[in-house]
């Protein structure tokens, strides 16, 4: 651009211009300035809050002092990086943001060819297209952004602690600065001779308010509102009179119910600092005076109250919904569950007096966001456990408000829901734990009752490591009766459940733990990103742990046939092959390295596992051969376990007397020889079957089934040295290992035994067949002979109208996607559902 001449080229520019400059004055402004005007506003808050009438004045000079300090440095180095913007910084922007820089081509002027015609018409076509492309200017705005100068954002906090000196505090309290020179006025003249402030508590969230501009003659102020009136001038000169406050203990109040003002700062003749507590008057006697009737509002209390009818969860928790209100919002909340003795039934177990039990307090569940003047919320707990499960309580519910205030509910009685044992003697077990930890005086009659229950353990005991854990339970309880202490009692308690959780829900309980742990840990290394190796480990876990608990499944369905035709009709019917696509389709998801619908699918996967019935066939294994031997065997194991024992309760040794050889066992005649003799009978029998030829050799599960039997001859080996040396105890423990460990064994077999199964399957092209679950012909997976390979069928179930049955799937996913008291993971699904069609 040729000339300096400040002028624009043409006059549509000058006010594109001229708002430009002004841009730019700003903008230079700004990144010069803005320290200096964020310390402005940072000490403008801090006085408007009164931070300047806090501790001795001295500090508050030297603060002054400071400040001053260092808005001089903070000018000097403003003026440094300021820089004047002029016309031509203003021209040059507004021209830079046009293509082909108009404004500089009208300042051009033509070098050559001003003699040719021909040469001036083409300069002249080119200064109008020009002009009419600068004609179009706007002005430019200017770059006000100084994240680069404040990387720290300072001038952002300066400006909130402006604005909230603005709304909460007050610029009347900035004249009292003056007071902090030397020799400064004491009256203040032009200011005012008193100043106050009502402040409510917090939690009202009602504003402060500056009484000085206050000319009502009464005035509405929540109870607890702090009032804050400095007095100016000389000592006597404005009183303070009120009857809103109790005055502070140590001081007492003059004549008339004047309020003696407190210690004051220099320059002050008095500070009072009230609370409101009750409703009355206050005034400021003198001249200048003001004088007010205050309405003290008061904080009522919270008020709370049970909702509907307590509901129980299938594992044992309890819910119940609370109401609660309260004028300024709740804090908190909790529930206090006390025994009710009147209610309950005194009979057996609880013919004695409980020993003392503290009540049980509950923190209740308050909301997470929003106001909480008005809240409705569930309380979800268990307590199957504790020793009110399933006995009458009484539930008192409480709510604290933000002023400490608390409001109660009236007495709430109920029987405290508990986990509910179906099994007979998983139920009993419960029974007697409940008994002892009522009174310890019921441990005597506890083991009475047990020793009756596991007297005859035949077709009633099915969990054999239960049966062993309750022996060993039982010898110890009735060992410490007369002597039973709180936390001996407590142990026992949780040992007693355990073992009822075991005869409850079997070995399939066991496996499926042992699946949600291997879920667990795969699922938290997918969210953090773990390794290719990691994750193929993870997924081998995973798969080991699905099929035990694919084998404990059927072999829970064959043993209730019942509950196998009944989860065939309301539950879901997948197969193996179903649950193996979606393992592969989780394995294909992490190779790609879509780590978000992996975890998506792999809840979907803990969802279909917690909820299915899984069916299966009847076919598979024979009870001839290997596997029939080594059941055979584990059955002699536990007949013998259960001999010893007898034996032990009836304090014998287990050896057999002398001069019977080979008769009758000892004891109610139940086998040949003694019980060592018999131990060493089953160790020979292992042994055979172990030189045989057992299912999948040479394959990895049967070599770990090898290993297995290894570990039970061991054990029994073990056990018959105890029983020949009198050792009851220790035999007991060795068969319970040598037990374990054949199971596992068979375990192992058996996943040899169907991986062959399957191989031969597909080797004859699908053709194999299984035998039917029902009478109409179909196997326990929904599928006709025919199809034991096949996933799904051919039949047409949805009769024939497959419009009206997406219709139903329709709605029915809107009815679910409704139900707000389902899992956020359930309606977030559904929601997804809905999305897609």
């Amino acid at each position: 651009m040729t000339g300096k001449t400040p002028e624009p080229p043409l006059k549509t520019l000058v006010w594109p211009m001229r708002l430009t400059l002004l841009g730019l004055w700003s903008e230079r402004l700004a990144r010069a300035f803005w320290p200096l005007w964020s310390l402005i506003l940072l000490v403008l808050a801090a006085l408007a809050f009164g931070v300047q009438d806090v501790g001795p004045l001295r500090w508050a000079q030297i603060g002054g002092g400071l400040v001053g300090l260092a808005a001089l440095v903070l000018l000097g180095l403003g003026l440094r990086r300021f820089r004047k913007p002029t016309m031509i910084d203003a021209l040059v922007r507004l021209d830079a943001t046009m293509p082909g820089r108009p404004i500089s081509a009208l300042l051009d002027r033509q070098a050559i060819g001003t003699a040719d015609p021909a040469s001036l018409a083409v300069w002249q076509a080119h200064l109008d297209r020009m002009a009419a492309r600068a004609a179009t200017a706007r002005p430019v705005p200017p770059d006000l952004r100084l994240s680069s100068r404040d990387p720290f954002s300072l001038r952002y906090v300066a400006l909130t602690a402006f604005v909230m000196a603005l709304i909460f505090g007050s610029f009347w309290r900035v004249a009292s600065v003056s007071g902090l020179a030397p020799g400064a006025a004491v009256a203040m003249p032009g200011g005012p001779s008193w100043e106050g402030w009502a402040q409510p508590p917090a939690y009202t969230g009602k504003p402060s308010l500056y009484l000085n501009e206050i000319t009502a003659d009464t005035i509405e102020l929540p109870t607890g509102t702090r009032i804050q009136i400095r007095v100016y001038g000389p000592e006597g000169g404005l009183t303070v009179t009120q009857t809103v406050a109790d005055p502070p203990p140590p001081a007492t109040p003059s004549e008339g119910g004047a309020t003696p003002a407190a210690a004051a700062p220099e320059g002050m003749a008095g500070v009072s600092d009230l609370t409101v507590t009750r409703s009355g008057h206050l005034a400021i006697e003198g001249p200048n005076g003001r004088e007010w009737q205050i309405k003290a509002l008061p904080d009522g209390l919270p008020v709370i109250a049970v909702s509907g009818a307590m509901g129980r969860e299938a594992d044992g928790r309890f819910r119940q919904g609370f109401t609660a209100t309260d004028d300024y919002g709740v804090v908190a909340g909790r529930v206090t569950i006390t025994l009710d003795l009147a209610r309950i039934d005194r009979r057996h177990g609880l013919a004695p007096d409980p020993e003392p039990v503290e009540p049980v307090t509950l923190d209740l569940p308050m909301p997470l966001s929003g106001k909480r003047t008005d809240i409705a919320e569930t309380l979800i707990d268990d307590l199957s456990k504790h020793v009110f499960a399933n006995l009458p309580v009484t539930m008192v519910f409480a709510a604290v408000d933000a002023a400490g205030q608390e409001g109660q509910s009236q007495p709430y009685s109920v029987t405290l829901p508990g986990k509910r044992f179906f099994d007979p003697l998983a139920a009993a077990l419960i029974e007697m734990r409940r008994d002892i930890l009522w009174n310890r005086i019921n441990a005597p009659r506890a083991v009475e009752l047990l020793k009756a229950v596991t007297h005859r353990p035949e077709g009633f005991i099915r969990h054999e490591r239960a049966f062993l854990y309750l022996r060993v339970l039982i010898r110890e309880l009735e060992a410490r009766e007369a002597s039973l202490s709180v936390e001996d009692r407590d142990r026992l308690a949780e040992d007693l459940w355990t073992i009822a959780l075991m005869v409850e829900e079997g070995n399939l309980q066991d496996a499926f733990e042992r699946l949600q742990r291997a879920q667990d840990r795969l699922d938290e290394a997918i969210r953090n990103g773990a390794s290719p190796e990691e994750i193929d480990q993870l997924m081998r876990e995973m798969q080991q742990a699905l099929n035990e608990y694919m084998r404990e499944l059927a072999e829970e369905a064959q043993r209730n046939p019942d509950q196998q035709q009944q989860g065939m009709m309301q539950g879901q019917m997948m197969s193996g092959d179903q649950l193996q696509q979606m393992l592969d389709e989780l394995q294909r998801l992490m190779e790609e390295g879509r780590t978000a619908e992996a975890a998506e699918l792999m809840e979907q996967l803990r969802q279909l596992m917690q909820n299915m019935q899984v069916v299966q066939g009847q076919g598979g294994q024979g009870q001839g051969g290997p596997m029939g031997e080594l059941g055979q065997t584990l059955r002699d194991q536990q007949q013998l376990s259960d001999d010893a024992y007898r034996d032990m309760q009836e304090g014998r040794n287990g050896q057999q007397p002398e001069g019977q050889e080979g008769g009758e066992q000892q004891g109610d005649g139940q086998g040949q020889g003694s019980l060592a003799e018999r131990q060493q009978e089953l160790r020979n029998r292992l042994d055979q079957l172990q030189r045989g030829q057992l299912p999948g050799d040479g394959t990895a599960a049967g070599e770990e089934g090898r290993r297995n039997l290894d570990r039970a001859g061991r054990a029994m080996e073990q056990a018959e040295e105890a029983l020949r040396s009198g050792d009851l105890d220790g035999a007991l423990d060795r068969q319970a290992e040598a037990m374990e460990a054949m199971r596992d064994g068979l375990q192992n077999f058996g996943e040899a035994l169907a991986q062959e199964q399957r191989e031969n399957r597909d080797a004859q092209g699908g053709d194999q067949r299984f035998g039917s679950a029902d009478p109409a012909g179909r196997d326990p997976l929904g599928r006709r002979p025919g199809e034991t390979a096949r996933i799904g069928s051919d039949e047409n179930i949805v009769q024939n109208d497959p419009n009206r049955r997406a219709q139903e799937l329709l709605d029915e996913i809107r009815r679910r996607s409704g139900e707000l008291m389902r899992p956020t993971e359930e309606l977030d699904y559904l929601k997804r559902l809905l999305q897609l069609f």
